[in-house]
């Protein structure tokens, strides 16, 4: 007698998703928390995207694997991806480095991540993994890659972008046949190879891997004895199925979810202050490239209980007002004028103070008479009265980050230091 298998592949596989990185290039943002935790988009967090895109493709079950600094990560996941219903084989499981292969080691490397959890996927019985990294921002549909795979008879699947082969060369490449197979892969190579049907662009790859399960747990038992191994997935994994295994590459563009046909592909790695800000600042345009507003594909967090934002005082130099800009709930704009600004949840911006592209994360006050430009404020920081920050960018490097682009990043150790040298 057969066992009746469901028809959606992502109903027999799981999530695994890589979030134990700092992510250094954002300097003093990640000083306290793991890049996949860091906010964005004025309610959500980083990881809150891959793991929506699995939620919304059908996959109920995941796991997250973290390392760097996870405790605001750990209590984030906790509060807001805690509904799923493990009586219907429903689960997030948080992953945290604990020794499991020895008493020595933590996370060696991607692959090393879900090496030492062998024991608890295969106690989920799932036929296909897919790896994920937990820090980028984009929509996709992994049931159309994971079908892909299974046509092709890959031993792995690669989710690629499509890039020009001019800016290719700052990602993993690889190069393809007309069939789609890999024959190659390259790090960050001076001469990225051009596609089949594309020569000036490449295909650089996304971080997502698809897997038979059965295949990858005994390719990362092999890793794991190999004392040479940096036991990485980029490294290590990857290019020994392309030399003697079947790699397939899938391009993102069959299945990026968009709100229209003829939206653009999105796709943000907001690794740095200037991508950070602009990804989120770009969101207050008219019709931005991330519809964040789809409710066909939602993107799911933790939703904090907060009032409504309040916007107070209508006098003619001291209207509580706000243009193309996201205001989250519990924010308080009393008397300040906000342009083209994201702010987060319970900022309080003061009357007389002036904000102009500026990303506020949750609970920034801002005193009166602050005058701010081109910032990128940490949670909590207290903004002193009348503080100008974004005419004089050499002056605001005396005491805050400032990017080659002229952004400013604000924490409120700056702010603290500045204060003691006043």
């Amino acid at each position: 007698m057969s066992l009746h298998r469901p028809n959606r592949l992502s109903s027999r596989a799981m999530a695994y998703v890589l979030a134990g990185g700092r992510g250094s290039r954002l300097k003093e943002l990640t000083d306290r928390r793991a890049k996949p935790a860091v906010y964005f988009g004025g309610k959500s967090r980083i990881i809150d995207f891959a793991l929506s895109n699995a939620l919304n493709s059908g996959i109920r079950r995941m796991a997250v694997a973290t390392q760097y600094k996870a405790h605001s990560l750990i209590r984030h996941l906790n509060r807001g991806w805690s509904f799923f219903r493990p009586e219907r084989n429903e689960f997030l499981d948080i992953l945290p480095a604990s020794q499991q292969m020895d008493e020595e080691n933590w996370y060696r490397g991607t692959a090393d991540a879900v090496t030492q959890n062998i024991a608890i996927i295969d106690s989920y019985h799932v036929d296909y993994l897919i790896v994920l990294a937990g820090d980028h921002i984009y929509k996709m549909d992994y049931e159309i890659m994971l079908q892909q795979h299974v046509d092709s008879g890959a031993d792995v699947t690669i989710g690629c972008l499509t890039v020009p082969r001019s800016e290719a060369s700052a990602f993993g490449v690889m190069d393809v046949d007309a069939d789609g197979r890999i024959v190659s892969f390259l790090e960050k190579p001076a001469d990225p190879p051009g596609m089949p049907d594309d020569p000036n662009s490449t295909l650089a790859s996304m971080g997502i891997y698809v897997f038979d399960w059965k295949f990858l747990r005994e390719l990362l038992l092999k890793d794991a004895a190999d004392a040479s191994s940096s036991h990485d997935f980029g490294n290590d994994i990857i290019p020994e199925i392309v030399r003697n295994g079947k790699a397939v590459a899938h391009r993102f563009t069959e299945s990026c979810v968009r709100s229209s046909p003829d939206a653009p592909v999105y796709w943000r790695d907001v690794g740095t202050i200037d991508a950070f800000w602009k990804a989120n600042i770009d969101l207050t345009d008219f019709s931005p490239e991330l519809d964040l507003y789809d409710r066909d594909w939602p993107i799911w967090t933790y939703g904090e209980i907060v009032p409504p934002a309040k916007f107070i005082h209508d006098d003619e130099d001291r209207r509580g007002h706000a243009i193309s800009s996201m205001v989250s709930g519990g924010c308080i704009i009393s008397g300040s004028e906000v342009r083209n600004s994201l702010l987060f949840t319970g900022v309080q911006a003061n009357s007389y103070s002036t904000l102009k592209s500026v990303v506020a994360l949750p609970y920034v006050n801002i005193g009166r008479h602050a005058q701010l430009t081109n910032v990128v404020i940490d949670r909590g920081v207290t903004i002193p009265e009348g503080l100008i920050v974004g005419d004089d960018p050499e002056a605001d490097a005396q005491w805050f980050r400032v990017t080659d682009n002229g952004v400013t990043l604000i924490t409120q150790d700056m702010l603290n230091r500045r204060a003691l040298s006043l």
